[in-house]
């Protein structure tokens, strides 16, 4: 089956062709980086607008570069939610648009779903593993006992780590987005300089929580004498960093012993993370636990993720109504009665 997958679920627009839910044959981002960066963050209506613009465009240019007509498109998959509802609405609307004119099959897909099941478009996965859906607007841990079987674990009780890594780099003035820049200066760094919270590590739950570390790097910018520059801001950044990063890998593993799995995904835009990948793959050894990324390019907001489970859904018949509305607040393991 050929898929024509669409995102927009925030301040990317992304198309991508799927095989069989596993063959990518393209997969083509238009990003608004730059448009947001000069307001710190993202602009929901400017968002919405550059959708508007783009969406046309990358969905012809993934077309082509997998050398396919629209004529052989046998079923869309789109991003359903949860994202900003003026965004989603974009991606959504053209779906049906099509899916109804070429009188093929839609499936709504959650944008999780796609995040966690992303690997599967470059490496074989058994079900069931534990995912660790990190991003800026996620930190979620999920039993995946198959495509649409999802089961939450823990979750973030506020910020997410994505959305922590955004604010400290404003913090900083490293600028938006920061994630990317926080890790370069951290590998520059020493990451035992400065003692940050490590929130909620020994809780015997498996949520977390990031505020924490948010205010701490706030007050101690606020008493800090040392400029913020050089080798001071390399340690800064290596020492948040490997808070966040101790939170994230402990909080894992713990829960995948707690479950029984011994096969762990970590995916999402911070996935992108250097350290954090480098950190999950010394610790999968000791811990007896082989861990997954899906490669940096499908680790951001992309169409291709949607590939596999759209694929799922299209041949087992769960076909979306062309009523379907896009949702800004979707629990990953409600996906089968929304």
């Amino acid at each position: 089956m050929l898929i024509l997958c669409i995102e927009s679920s925030c301040d990317e627009t992304a198309a991508a062709v799927v095989r069989d839910g596993r063959v990518m044959l393209s997969n083509v981002v238009a990003s608004q980086v730059d448009v947001h960066a000069l307001y710190g963050g993202v602009v929901p209506e400017l968002a919405s607008r550059k959708h508007v613009e783009a969406i046309s465009v990358v969905i012809d240019t993934a077309l082509e570069r997998a050398q396919v007509g629209l004529a052989q498109i046998e079923g869309i998959g789109v991003t359903r939610g949860p994202g900003l509802v003026g965004a989603l609405l974009v991606g959504l609307s053209t779906a049906k648009a099509m899916a109804w004119s070429l009188g093929i099959p839609l499936a709504a897909v959650h944008h999780m779903e796609g995040h966690i099941l992303a690997p599967l478009l470059e490496q074989e996965l058994t079900f069931p593993f534990l995912a660790l859906a990190v991003s800026g607007g996620h930190t979620h841990l999920y039993r995946v006992d198959g495509i649409g079987r999802y089961r939450t674990v823990g979750q973030t009780l506020d910020d997410a780590a994505g959305e922590a890594y955004d604010k400290v780099a404003k913090l900083l003035g490293l600028g938006y987005p920061g994630g990317a820049v926080i890790d370069r200066l951290a590998a520059q760094g020493d990451p035992t300089a400065i003692a940050f919270p490590r929130p909620m590590l020994h809780k015997p739950n498996f949520d977390f929580s990031f505020s924490g570390i948010k205010t701490a790097m706030l007050q101690y910018v606020q008493k800090s004498s040392e400029p913020l520059v050089d080798s001071h801001l390399a340690n800064v950044c290596a020492s948040f960093q490997a808070a966040m990063i101790e939170v994230l890998t402990v909080k894992t593993f713990k829960a995948a012993k707690a479950e029984g799995l011994n096969t762990v995904v970590v995916a999402g835009g911070v996935a992108c993370n250097s350290g954090l990948r480098q950190r999950f793959r010394e610790l999968s050894g000791a811990q007896g636990v082989s861990v997954h990324f899906p490669s940096p390019a499908l680790c951001g907001d992309n169409a291709a993720m949607l590939g596999p489970p759209a694929n799922y859904y299209l041949e087992n018949g769960h076909h979306a109504d062309l009523l379907v509305n896009a949702v800004a607040s979707w629990p990953l393991d409600k996906v089968a009665t929304i």
